[in-house]
């Protein structure tokens, strides 16, 4: 019996490694490395200390001074992120098979061009902080938006990678927005460009797709999505603005969809919930649909359906339970 239990795993693995011979793309074994999701999410949260250094500074230094603590996390992404890099640049055929010390100097170069790009990301930052305090009741204070809120949180990583993907960096920016993604729900691609005072209420299972454009002043709740009207042109569409343009001051509440390359909400537009737009709104419109009829079925043997009102004792009323 162990004899048969041996050789069936045998035959199961050689049935694998012929599978391997066919020439589909699962099938390919890389000549070179793979980039490190984990290494990358290392390099967001070192990032997250030098955009907020007040909050997220490690407690393992005994003496701190900003300078000393900013050079040893720039150093640390310096490293990572220069070698991710160059991982990734062996993906673009401009880089495919040139010398080591050519993608080498490629990769430093992007990382101190994206390193370059840190105080603007965090002047959007600053502003998007202030448009979830100001925009949600709710909130305590503005440190508990940067310590809790997934929208905030997805906004970050976005504007980071939003930058590399301008540097042309291959698939780190993807990852990165994947992995906010992940944690929050929200899937906002990296090639989206997005204005400054950008605020998620909630956030979760919001769309946002890549030549996606958003103006300043921009609220939007969970389940909306700004999508491609069609992707039935596959690769075709590639590069082509698909997705719509947000102008600035327009609010969209939660389970909207708006659709398609050529759509435009005009500035001061208020998008209703559940609302599915294909096509441009003035500036200033208030769009909503229909209030849906709400109907209640019950069964009167199994439910007490008649009491008298607390209020009215001369009128019955009905509740449904």
């Amino acid at each position: 019996m162990m004899q048969n239990f041996e050789e069936r795993i045998h035959q199961t693995l050689d049935s694998i490694l012929d599978d391997y011979k066919n020439d589909r793309t699962i099938d390919k074994i890389k000549n070179f490395d793979l980039p490190d999701n984990a290494v990358l999410e290392e390099i967001l949260h070192s990032l997250k200390k030098i955009i907020f250094p007040g909050y997220f500074r490690s407690h393992s230094v005994k003496i701190y001074t900003v300078r000393n603590q900013t050079s040893m996390l720039l150093e640390d992404v310096i490293y990572k992120l220069s070698k991710q890099i160059g991982i990734v640049l062996r993906y673009d055929p401009l880089y495919e098979i040139a010398p080591e010390i050519e993608v080498t100097k490629k990769a430093q170069e992007l990382t101190l061009n994206f390193l370059e790009k840190i105080p603007k990301i965090r002047a959007y930052i600053e502003t998007d902080v202030e448009a979830a305090f100001e925009g949600d009741p709710a909130a305590y204070n503005k440190t508990e938006i940067i310590y809790s809120y997934p929208g905030l949180y997805a906004v970050f990583v976005n504007r980071i990678a939003h930058e590399l993907h301008l540097l042309g960096v291959p698939m780190i920016p993807r990852i990165m927005t994947e992995h906010a993604h992940s944690k929050t729900g929200i899937d906002i691609h990296p090639g989206a460009s997005i204005g400054k005072y950008f605020f998620i209420d909630h956030g979760t299972g919001i769309v946002i797709g890549e030549t996606t454009v958003i103006g300043s002043h921009v609220k939007i709740y969970q389940g909306v999505t700004l999508g491609a009207l069609s992707t039935r042109g596959g690769q075709s569409l590639k590069n082509k603005k698909r997705h719509p343009t947000i102008e600035d001051n327009v609010t969209v509440y939660s389970g909207a969809s708006i659709l398609g390359g050529e759509t435009v909400i005009g500035k001061d537009a208020v998008i209703g919930g559940n609302a599915f737009i294909t096509k441009s709104v003035p500036a200033g419109a208030r769009v909503s649909i229909k209030n849906q009829e709400l109907r209640y079925k019950y069964d009167e043997a199994s439910h007490p359906v008649v009491q008298q009102s607390e209020f009215e004792q001369d009128e019955a009323w009905f509740y449904v339970i």
